[in-house]
């Protein structure tokens, strides 16, 4: 272990990487259940489709990371991002509207974006392209960019990781509908019989959160991983004491045996070029065009910000191994087409991991195995309340704020950048739109302050896609 993954060299140890897999792989083991839930309609689309992308999430999750781990030797995971899976299901309904087949003919057919952008990428990495890119991001932004995740993160932990519905609808948000309501009354007549819920929601949300800060402040190894445990156990017994619910009635009728026949008959191999020659081939170019960019920059974003906190950038800003990433992050982007799921990205929750010590691809094996073993434990990760995982998104989000002393706040091009990027990703909930915005208004500020030769010219070009980008209509 310590020869392949350099664990002695990375001062960090077996124990120390394997708990901090298992941390990343908590904060985010909502997206086994959630991606299906997104991509299908939540369940509306069948059963058989449900269980195909379920496994698929699984299997291109745990390509991915493995190869991340193994080729790169980086603590990062992926699995479907969130956003562009989103993205993914509109098309698909828009390929059904347009073609007349079946929802899942047009799965099908949208699979060819992926594959292709997934193979695209592939090319760009091995050739160099995708890392001279990260190159041509100035280092205030890419300095910019830890925050900016940090304040994104705080922003997904107090508001969409976790949504209460009532009867009174929903979903009503910790920050929003709770602490930015007028009154205590007030909210509680808003929010209903999910007012209860919502209590324990906070509760639970801010005793993880000073469980993880007390144990790290003693210098207690796994401090997220046994905050998280310390929060799920309090939402349990909450559950169980005040809205009088079981929370492990769900495991009573669950099944542990995968749906493989389900994954066969659906998704697995069956990327479908006929099916989308229907649609057009400038529609696929478009579409593969949208898709690049989006998790282009989301990815590079996830990495730059994640392995700014983890201390692995050189003194240029650059990340060792930058290439061989990129490119386990392309490979699972094919296994995901191959598979039968929407595009897979670095996630940004790997940060958890990286506050909890992980410095080495052993964290990604370790959370890649567990992606594995979740084909059969399904049942036992989603009983993880998603309050718990708030915690560790909020304590990692504040850390990763540390990074703004290193930017030159004196230096207008630099904290006008940043600043629309600071805002930019929380409210856009997209890593890359954010990095768009801040390209464009540093290239902007050097353009009217008679700088422009400061100006790369690949940053110009980046600057010119992402002005398509956000206002040509397509």
């Amino acid at each position: 272990m310590n020869k392949l993954f350099r664990l002695k060299e990375n001062g960090t140890s077996l124990q120390t990487e394997v708990i901090a897999g298992l941390t990343t792989f908590m904060t985010m083991a909502y997206i086994i259940a959630l991606n299906p839930n997104l991509l299908t309609g939540f369940g509306a689309e069948g059963k058989e489709l449900w269980n195909g992308v379920f496994l698929a999430t699984c299997i291109a999750s745990a390509i991915g990371t493995l190869c991340m781990g193994i080729l790169a030797n980086k603590p990062f995971v992926m699995a479907p991002g969130m956003g562009l899976n989103s993205f993914f299901a509109v098309v698909v309904a828009n390929i059904a509207a347009m073609t007349g087949m079946t929802y899942l003919q047009s799965f099908r057919s949208a699979l060819v974006i992926i594959l292709v952008e997934g193979i695209v990428f592939i090319v760009l990495s091995l050739f160099n392209v995708r890392e001279k890119i990260v190159e041509a991001i100035p280092l205030g932004i890419r300095l910019g960019i830890g925050p900016s995740i940090g304040l994104m993160l705080m922003n997904i932990g107090f508001g969409s990781n976790v949504g209460v519905y009532s009867e009174n609808g929903g979903p009503f948000y910790a920050m929003r509908d709770f602490f930015g309501a007028l009154t205590a009354s007030y909210g509680k007549t808003q929010m209903g019989s999910g007012y209860a819920v919502m209590v324990l929601t906070v509760v639970t949300m801010f005793v993880g959160l000073f469980v993880i800060v007390a144990l790290d402040h003693r210098k207690v190894k796994g401090s997220v991983l046994y905050g998280m445990l310390t929060a799920s156990i309090i939402y349990w017994i909450g559950e169980a004491v005040f809205l009088h619910t079981n929370p492990f009635e769900s495991l009573k009728n669950a099944t542990f045996l995968p749906p493989f026949s389900d994954l066969a008959v659906t998704t697995l191999f069956k990327v479908d070029f006929a099916g989308f020659a229907q649609v057009g081939w400038f529609t696929l170019i478009t579409l593969v065009i949208t898709f690049c960019i989006i998790d282009m920059f989301d990815t590079i974003g996830t990495l730059v910000g994640t392995a700014s906190r983890a201390n692995m950038l050189d003194e240029n800003g650059s990340m060792p191994q930058m290439k061989e990433a990129l490119v386990s992050d392309a490979i699972g982007t094919v296994a995901g087409a191959l598979t039968g799921t929407s595009t897979v990205t670095t996630f940004v929750e790997s940060a958890s991991g990286v506050e909890a010590g992980g410095r080495t691809g052993l964290t990604a094996v370790t959370s890649a195995i567990l992606f594995l073993l979740c084909m059969f434990i399904a049942p036992i990760a989603a009983i993880i309340p998603a309050a718990a995982t708030s915690s560790a998104l909020i304590y990692v989000g504040i850390l990763m704020l540390s990074n703004l002393r290193q930017i030159d706040f004196t230096d207008l091009s630099q904290i006008l950048p940043v600043s629309i990027m600071l805002l930019a990703m929380p409210i856009s909930g997209s890593i890359g739109h954010g990095i768009g915005l801040a390209l464009i208004s540093y290239t902007v500020i050097k353009l009217c302050t008679g700088k422009a030769k400061e100006v790369s010219v690949l940053t110009y070009i980046l600057s010119v896609i992402f002005i398509i980008k956000f206002f040509a209509a397509v």
